[in-house]
């Protein structure tokens, strides 16, 4: 896999940056190829541009999934993208994107999967009363939240949080195993196992 990371995103892009700051650092041997977002107002885009990266505004509003994933296909291949990173896009991808990038996209979900798929995961934790919540990179499958794991980190709950505040916990473990993440995938010592990442170490 060459190590060209496409990261889509549509807020903020608190782990995009955390991305950049890593192979700016040297902490991560990768390149950011191209930055998209579906949303012209998105801070993340305006993060990219400062940095003087290559980012781009394909706005999704009133497209067709299959035919927006199209165009951000093209996009991607266009910029000999390698590795696909979601970071806070909040689009389901259709399965044409999962098929034309397979094994080759990773998210970040802010809960320890296969518990408490989809949206408002920190609250779904506070409301069931879990010791324990976390956040977990995977790869994309066809089905939500549900791709083999590779990285995942355990935040407890703690008896005065709120959703915002055990939010705040996770996504400081979220910036740290994002880059694991990506390292390992990178690399290519790994191995899926039905559901599973095995990392292994190449023979001398």
């Amino acid at each position: 896999m060459n190590k060209r990371l496409g990261i889509l995103l549509s807020g903020r892009g608190s782990n995009f940056l955390a991305i950049a700051d890593a192979i700016e650092s040297r902490r991560l041997d990768a390149e950011i190829a191209v930055v998209i977002s579906n949303r012209q107002d998105a801070a993340g885009i305006a993060q990219a541009r400062e940095r003087g990266l290559n980012a781009r505004v394909l706005p999704s509003a009133g497209l067709d999934r299959e035919i927006y994933d199209r165009q951000l296909v093209a996009e991607l291949e266009e910029n000999d993208v390698g590795l696909v990173c979601l970071a806070g896009y909040m689009r389901i991808l259709s399965g044409y994107f999962i098929h034309r990038f397979p094994m080759h996209i990773l998210n970040i979900h802010p809960s320890l999967l296969p518990a408490f798929p989809g949206l408002d995961a920190q609250h779904q934790a506070m409301e069931h009363g879990v010791k324990f919540s976390g956040c977990t990179v995977h790869f994309v499958g066809d089905g939500l939240d549900s791709g083999p794991i590779l990285r995942q980190a355990v935040v407890p709950v703690l008896d005065d949080d709120t959703a915002e505040s055990l939010s705040s916990r996770i996504l400081e473990q979220e910036h740290r195993i994002y880059n694991e993440a990506i390292a390992l995938a990178l690399s290519g010592r790994y191995r899926i196992e039905g559901r599973r990442v095995v990392e292994f170490t190449p023979a001398p």
